[in-house]
């Protein structure tokens, strides 16, 4: 016997045999597996590691006991709330912002600049008065249009559809974002200032974001992981980015409380666009 927690439904059973139960339990069809024993006893199979998991049995258990005759001696009510700003989504969507800005601001740049070095374009500037920082600054500060109609896009699909509550300025909102774009553009320079192919730099954009991918908190907390690594994962810039949107979005914080992320954003991107000024190749 198996058992679900849907949002809609308490409970969906399914009977199946023992075999084909913890197969499905195994590939996440099934949150909670339930054994019936001989002598009227039942067995869970549930993942601790899953909340989903841990809350199905929960709930079945609870059901099983007070089917069973089990009274409470405390008298309880429950109050649900979903309200806005306290949603799963209301987390997210602030993290699918920061990575927005992190993908195109890397891939953005570093493809153009990888594809324009194979195509012999850059050597035609090395001919030409225009210095090698402005080439790279205007290579930058290209992506601050496409952060504006990422912004606006995500922010106003937030609000209309899923009633997200923005309670700080737009201003701010902007300035975060755009000091975030500028951050990932130096980066995303440094990391194609010498490569030669597109297959180089994809393996080297993916190496650089991967860890962001993982600990800078866009689908989940990064409070889950060991607090030893907290100052290292608050140290990334990605992570300053999402702390930064979600306090402005979601609290309504001030730019001035937040200048330790800000410092961070702007540490990394001004320190990468030196050494990429330095690094970079034309050819």
């Amino acid at each position: 016997m198996l058992a679900r927690s849907p949002q809609h439904e308490r409970f969906k059973e399914q009977v199946l045999d023992g075999e084909q139960a913890r197969k499905g339990f195994r590939l996440g069809k099934f949150d909670l597996v339930i054994e019936p024993g001989n002598k009227g006893d039942v067995q869970y199979l549930y993942d601790p590691a899953r909340p989903e998991s841990v809350l199905a049995k929960a709930e079945v258990n609870e059901a099983l006991q007070a089917a069973a005759g089990r009274k409470d001696v405390v008298s309880t009510s429950v109050v649900t709330s979903s309200e806005p700003g306290s949603r799963y989504i209301d987390f997210l969507i602030p993290g699918l912002l920061g990575m927005n800005l992190m993908n195109s601001g890397m891939w953005g740049i570093g493809f153009a600049l990888v594809d324009m070095r194979q195509r012999k374009l850059l050597k035609r500037f090395v001919g030409t008065p225009m210095r090698r920082g402005d080439f790279l600054l205007a290579m930058a500060s290209s992506r601050l249009i496409l952060m504006i109609i990422e912004v606006s896009l995500l922010l106003a699909f937030g609000a209309l559809f899923f009633h997200m509550r923005i309670l700080g300025s737009l201003a701010a909102i902007a300035l975060i974002a755009s000091l975030g774009s500028l951050t990932f553009g130096g980066v995303g320079l440094l990391t194609a200032s010498r490569a030669q192919k597109i297959e180089s730099v994809s393996g080297l954009i993916n190496l650089v974001m991967m860890p962001m991918w993982i600990f800078s908190g866009v689908f989940f907390s990064y409070e889950r992981f060991p607090a030893v690594i907290h100052p290292l994962i608050k140290a990334l810039p990605l992570t300053a980015l999402n702390d930064a949107l979600r306090a402005s979005i979601l609290e309504g914080t001030p730019l001035l409380h937040q200048w330790p992320r800000l410092l961070i954003m702007a540490l990394w991107g001004g320190i990468s666009f030196v050494l990429a000024l330095k690094w970079f190749r034309w050819a």
